[in-house]
C-alpha cells in the first residue's frame, strides 16, 4: 500500500475552491481543474514518504503492484487514471479515438514526424480514452447527439440554415460546418448567438449557447454544441462517454475515471488545435437520448469499458466492506475516514486522502465511517 500525493491541474476553466476543500486545503486564489490520481507517465501520482513515484513503484514490480492477469490484457502499466475534475467554466468540445483509431492515428503521426508535443498533433499516445464521469455536486454538461427531429425544431427556431441538416442528416452537416471556411463559421456562430438571445423556448439550451457565445465569440463549437444534448446529473449520477462521443463538460465537480490517455480531438470552444476533419472521421452520429449510469445494490458503476470500473463506498460505523481484487486499486476519501485493511497490514485514510493498493495485497476489507470511491481495472469479461 502507497499513500499518495497527487497533481493538480491548474486550467483555466477550473474552479478555485473545490478541490482545495476536498483536500482541506486554502484556496491560493488560482483556477485549480483536475486532481490526478494513478501513474499517467505525464504527471504521476507521487508515493508519501518514499521518494518515488508510482509509475517507478509499478515499474520495479509488475506483477506484484498490477497483477498477472492485468498486465496480460493491459501490459505492464496501470490501465486506469483517476481524477477530480472541478469546472467553473466549460471544457472544450471533444471527443476520444477508438483503440483502433489511435494505434493508427498515433503511429501516422510518429511516421510524419510530429513530435509529441506539436500543438497540431491529434494523438498523444495509442490508446483509447472511454471515460466516465460521476457527479459530485449538480454537474451540468453536453453530451452525445440530440435526437434530430428535436434538433431541427431548435435551429428553426434560432433562424439557423438547416437544409443539410434536414436533407442529409447529422454527419454530413457536421463535416460540412467543420470544414466550411473561417469566414462562414464565424457568420454561423454569431447568428447562432443573435438567435439564442432572440427566440423563445428551448431555454436551458440557448442559455448553455449565450454562455458558450460570450467566452468564446465567433467560435464554430457554438453551432456544435447547439447539436448536443443538455444533461444535468444530481450528486451519484454518472455518464459514460464511449468513443466517438461528442460531448463537452460545462460546470461542476466530479469523479472521473478514464482509460489512462491523453488523445483528445476537439471542435472548439478553445484556443486548442481543432482538426474538425478528423474530428469528424472518428465521431458516432447516433442521435438520441442520453442514459444517466446509477450505481448498483454494490455501489458499482457497471459501464463497458475494460480497462477500468468505479465503485462508490458508504461506511455508516459499522460492518465492513471485503473488496474482491482483479489487479490494482486507487481509493479516494471524499468524506469521513476509512480503514483499508489487508492480511499484510492497514492504512487509516481521511478526507482528502488517497491510496494505491497493489494487486499482491490480497483482499481488502474497509471499514470506518465516511465515503470513498474505489478505481479498479475492468472485470474480464467477454
Amino acid at each position: 500500500m502507497h499513500l499518495l500525493d497527487n497533481p493538480i491541474k491548474g486550467y483555466t476553466w477550473g474552479d478555485t475552491s473545490a478541490i482545495p476543500r476536498l483536500l482541506k486545503r486554502s484556496p491560493n486564489g488560482q483556477p485549480q481543474a483536475e486532481l490526478w490520481l494513478g501513474a499517467h507517465p505525464s504527471d504521476p501520482s507521487k508515493c508519501l514518504g518514499e521518494g518515488q513515484r508510482l509509475d517507478e513503484v509499478i515499474a520495479a514490480n509488475p506483477t506484484a503492484a498490477l497483477g498477472s492477469s492485468s498486465i496480460e490484457r493491459f501490459g505492464p502499466r496501470l490501465p486506469f487514471l483517476l481524477k477530480v475534475l472541478a469546472a467553473a467554466k466549460p471544457l472544450s468540445l471533444q471527443a476520444h479515438p477508438s483503440l483502433e483509431q489511435a494505434r493508427a492515428g498515433f503511429e501516422r503521426e510518429n511516421t510524419q514526424g510530429l513530435a509529441l508535443d506539436a500543438p497540431t498533433r491529434n494523438y498523444k499516445d495509442a490508446n483509447h480514452k472511454p471515460e466516465l464521469i460521476c457527479a459530485m455536486t449538480p454537474f451540468h454538461a453536453l453530451c452525445g447527439f440530440r435526437a434530430l427531429p428535436e434538433t431541427l425544431s431548435l435551429f428553426r427556431s434560432l433562424g439557423l440554415p438547416i437544409a443539410t441538416l434536414e436533407q442529409r442528416g447529422i454527419k454530413a452537416y457536421f463535416h460540412e460546418l467543420m470544414t466550411a471556411p473561417k469566414g462562414a463559421q464565424l457568420a454561423l456562430a454569431n447568428q447562432a448567438a443573435v438567435g439564442c438571445a432572440k427566440a423563445k423556448g428551448f431555454d436551458v439550451e440557448r442559455s448553455w449557447a449565450l454562455k458558450l457565445a460570450d467566452q468564446y465569440p465567433g467560435d464554430v463549437g457554438i453551432i456544435g454544441a447547439l447539436l448536443l444534448n443538455t444533461v444535468t446529473l444530481h450528486p451519484g449520477e454518472a455518464l459514460y462517454l464511449p468513443a466517438g462521443n461528442l460531448h463537452a463538460y460545462l460546470e461542476g465537480v466530479g469523479i472521473e475515471l478514464m482509460a489512462s490517455s491523453d488523445n483528445v480531438l476537439r471542435g472548439g470552444l478553445t484556443p486548442k488545435h481543432v482538426d474538425g476533419a478528423e474530428l469528424t472521421r472518428v465521431l458516432d452520429f447516433t442521435d438520441g437520448p442520453v442514459k444517466v449510469v446509477l450505481p448498483d445494490h454494490e455501489g458499482v458503476y457497471r459501464t463497458p469499458a475494460d480497462d477500468f470500473e468505479l465503485t462508490r463506498i458508504s461506511l455508516r460505523g459499522s460492518g465492513s466492506v471485503t473488496n474482491m481484487r482483479r489487479g490494482a486499486d486507487v481509493f479516494l476519501v471524499t468524506s469521513g475516514y476509512v480503514q483499508v485493511s489487508s492480511t499484510k497490514r492497514s492504512v487509516s485514510l481521511t478526507q482528502g486522502s488517497s491510496l494505491f493498493v497493489g494487486a499482491d495485497e490480497g483482499l481488502i476489507t474497509l471499514s470506518g465511517n465516511g465515503e470513498c470511491y474505489r478505481a479498479t481495472v475492468g472485470r474480464f469479461e467477454g
